[in-house]
């Protein structure tokens, strides 16, 4: 069950119905139904994979109590521990399993000797493993650090651990934020509620409209890149960029406004990262709740920026190499991990990675700067460039991907796949960055404008631009379902 589907939305309006109409009196009787309606949710893909859900949940339950009632250190950190090894045992098994016998065999190639993949399983990679893994080793963690004391409540972590609206793509919850507000009684609000239809309204324009109509386009060019001129190259990992923010924010996006349908308030994911002035920018508001994650559970820990530089350097570029390596199994993402890290490198040693922290570009201004102008593009630019380590099927299919912009450029007008003019996408693409430059202090209000009249217009040019672009015959998935 994918969110841009008609079945999502019609267990949506029943979950919603039951929760606020039946159940509205009792707080165990509204979890027992998202509980079962997430498990539902999940199962629309595979039911059987819904026993690593509850072992996931069973597993740092009890993990977090032993780790509150232990206490000597070493006990404390045996069983964080626990967690430790079989989260990142169940992640690695079914989604590194055939990485590591791959890459041991090509190792072994190198040297002259054939090995039979022998050892190669058909493993089915459990949608949202990524997310819900790191979601219940985030309590272990928290308890194990006295941030939070472990709930008595299996029932309301249950929930938390399978919460349907950010089960299979994030954002990646933290107890402190999530499950606090799953062990109180919610209160319908109007306005929370209305927000959320909103929140959903801009999702599904962002996922239809930029990263659907988009999709075809970018599968062609880099399907076919050796048949194209480095300008077609260009656009192509240009429009990816804007593919993958269209499809993966707006995931978030209608997540955050469904939980807030159930008068839960969810962490923002993105923070248009599209405008940012430097890479570390870029890293505070793209995939937040990943970023933030691996600050505070492996960088902080590793001694973040208080060790000398030298370590710092370090720290950074193991951080960026997991995170590279999190996000699939293939040596494409690990440069990936690796090109951030040394982009992120140069605007640490000269002290500007948190400068831009809390304030936008255009701050004090409508207009930005020509030096922020510059800046962005920049920005854009080393990001972009890096997503064609990202898309590519291979390391090899990447680096001839950049040797063909390097050194055979020449231009030549591309032709849509389909047919269709390819100047009503680039106008597109340039109406959806204006339109998210002026709401770009505020991502939890798409719709913010003073005159009911001007609210109206941009609803239903979305809701237009929703029934122009949508196809049926395309895959609708979302891109990080495969992470």
């Amino acid at each position: 069950m994918i969110f841009n589907s008609l079945e999502f939305f019609i267990f949506l309006f029943i979950v919603y119905i039951l929760y606020w109409f039946v159940f509205k009196k009792s707080l165990k009787a509204q979890n027992i139904l998202i509980l079962l309606a997430s498990y539902t949710f999940y199962a629309w893909w595979d039911w059987r994979f819904l026993s690593l859900i509850l072992l996931s949940t069973i597993v740092d339950y009890f993990v977090a109590k032993k780790i509150d009632s232990n206490t000597i250190q070493s006990k404390r950190k045996l069983w964080l521990w626990v967690s430790v090894f079989f989260n990142v045992g169940l992640l690695g098994f079914f989604k590194y399993y055939n990485f590591f016998v791959d890459s041991w065999i090509d190792m072994f190639s190198v040297f002259g000797y054939t090995i039979k993949s022998t050892w190669t399983l058909r493993i089915i990679l459990p949608v949202g493993i990524s997310f819900y893994t790191f979601q219940t080793m985030s309590y272990s963690f928290d308890v194990y650090y006295k941030k939070l004391k472990p709930t008595t409540d299996f029932l309301s972590f249950a929930t938390f651990v399978s919460f349907f609206p950010q089960l299979v793509a994030g954002p990646i919850e933290r107890a402190s934020n999530l499950l606090s507000q799953i062990l109180k009684k919610r209160v319908f609000s109007y306005d929370q509620a209305v927000g959320g239809l909103k929140l959903i309204l801009w999702g599904l324009f962002k996922k239809v409209v930029i990263a659907d109509s988009l999709g075809p386009i970018v599968d062609d060019i880099f399907s076919n890149y050796s048949q194209y001129p480095a300008s077609t190259l260009i656009l192509g990992v240009t429009l990816f960029s804007f593919q993958v923010y269209g499809d993966f924010s707006g995931y978030s996006d209608i997540a955050i406004g469904t939980a807030k349908l159930f008068g839960v308030e969810l962490k923002s994911n993105f923070k248009f990262p599209q405008f940012s002035r430097n890479v570390a920018e870029y890293w505070q508001r793209w995939h937040v709740s990943l970023s933030t994650w691996f600050r505070h559970y492996v960088y902080i820990p590793l001694g973040g920026s208080r060790v000398s530089k030298l370590k710092s350097v370090r720290n950074i570029c193991i951080i960026f190499l997991i995170s590279g390596f999190w996000h699939g199994a293939n040596w494409t993402f690990v440069f990936w991990g690796a090109f951030h890290a040394l982009a992120f490198i140069p605007v640490f040693l000269m002290g500007r990675n948190t400068i831009y922290k809390d304030s936008v570009v255009g701050e004090n201004t409508f207009l930005p700067s020509l030096t922020e102008i510059g800046q962005v593009l920049l920005t854009f630019s080393i990001v972009t460039f890096s997503r064609i380590f990202f898309r590519s099927e291979s390391i090899t299919d990447a680096f001839k991907f950049i040797k063909k912009i390097v050194t055979n450029f020449s231009y030549e007008t591309y032709n849509h796949p389909m047919g269709y003019r390819m100047i009503d996408y680039y106008v597109l693409i340039v109406l959806f960055i204006l339109y998210e430059y002026s709401i770009r202090k505020d991502e939890r209000s798409p719709f913010k404008f003073k005159y009911k009249a001007i609210r109206f217009v941009a609803y239903a040019l979305v809701i237009l631009g929703m029934l122009l672009f949508y196809d049926s015959s395309m895959d609708r998935s979302f891109i990080y379902f495969q992470f």
